[in-house]
């Protein structure tokens, strides 16, 4: 088995090998555009791995005059797990550290638990940090229902009068609902972070710790915390401080890996029971094109009725929302 270097007779076999690896996921990359110009600039190279003729590995590589960036790493899914993944990775680090780079990083989806266990295997360690991304080229990327060049409409609903709420019983027996009484402002980023940030949830991350507290301890806003197997999985926030006019469901959510359930909608019911309790003349939510496609349908099927729309700016059109993703 050879080690050598990208020829541009290649480029046909490493396209085809990237996408049986399933590297092509996202409708933008372009493979070829990107051999080419990692290439053109002098700062990176591609290492392949061949054997018999055939590519069966390959990684691009470079450096930005900071760090080694480490992509595209791929082994021929009928010859994973002999060592490969591992010995195509140590020959970029070779070449990077002979070029005098003193540390590298690569992107792993947080999905994709079995290439995060591989790297770790080889001394790589998840940083504390987001990753952060903006297109320059002027190509628009679909978020929630809409592109991200378009502004998010925002459609507020109201029920007006109880109604009879399904019932409906959620395909895991072992939940729990209760309630975070004086809950800490530490522990409600962590809950509106994991539920929300798929959905980009921003507006409380504007507020500083006391401005946040002073909503959140209010004694006339509730938190609610659902637990599946003792660890948390979603909750909802009741403001009533507009009692006895009306009362709101703040926030209501469930975090992405307990999806799929039937969790969501036994959350939104015990919500609204618990909203009605108090007996408010009117109770208001609002969704929009960023969150999860199945909100604004199921806000419907529990009473919920459309009384206005409006667009708005993105998060990342708006200014003050610059660093809401730190």
């Amino acid at each position: 088995m050879e080690l050598r270097n990208y020829r541009d007779a290649d480029e046909d076999a490493l396209v085809d090998l990237w996408q049986r690896c399933d590297l092509m996921r996202n409708p933008l990359n372009d493979a070829r555009k990107d051999i080419a110009f990692c290439l053109s600039g002098g700062h990176g190279e591609i290492l392949l791995l061949e054997d018999e003729g055939e590519i069966v590995a390959s990684a691009m590589f470079g450096q930005d005059g900071h760090r080694g960036w480490i992509y595209y790493v791929a082994v021929d899914p009928a010859r994973q797990g002999q060592g490969l993944g591992r010995r195509i990775v140590v020959a970029a680090e070779e070449r990077l550290k002979t070029a005098g780079v003193p540390k590298v990083q690569l992107l792993v989806r947080g999905s994709n638990a079995q290439v995060v266990g591989f790297y770790q295997r080889l001394g790589y360690m998840v940083n504390p940090a987001n990753l952060m991304s903006r297109r320059l080229d002027g190509n628009s990327l679909p978020i929630g229902h809409q592109m991200d060049d378009e502004p998010v409409v925002v459609t507020y609903l109201e029920m007006l009068e109880r109604g009879s709420l399904p019932h409906v019983v959620p395909k895991t027996r072992n939940h729990a609902l209760i309630g975070a009484h004086d809950i800490t402002v530490g522990f409600y980023r962590y809950l509106y972070d994991a539920v929300g940030r798929p959905w980009y949830w921003t507006d409380r991350k504007k507020l500083s710790d006391k401005e946040l507290a002073a909503i959140i301890q209010d004694e006339a806003v509730e938190t609610c915390v659902l637990y599946v197997g003792g660890v948390p999985a979603g909750f909802y926030e009741l403001d009533f401080r507009d009692l006895p006019g009306t009362s709101e469901l703040a926030y209501f959510g469930i975090m992405p890996e307990f999806i799929g359930l039937g969790l969501g909608p036994y959350l939104l019911g015990q919500a609204l029971d618990t909203l009605w309790h108090k007996e408010p003349g009117r109770v208001l939510v609002n969704t929009c094109t960023l969150d999860h496609p199945k909100a604004l349908p199921l806000y419907q099927r529990f009473g919920f009725r459309p009384y206005d729309r409006r667009k708005v700016p993105t998060p990342w059109q708006d200014p003050d929302n610059l660093l809401d993703f730190a």
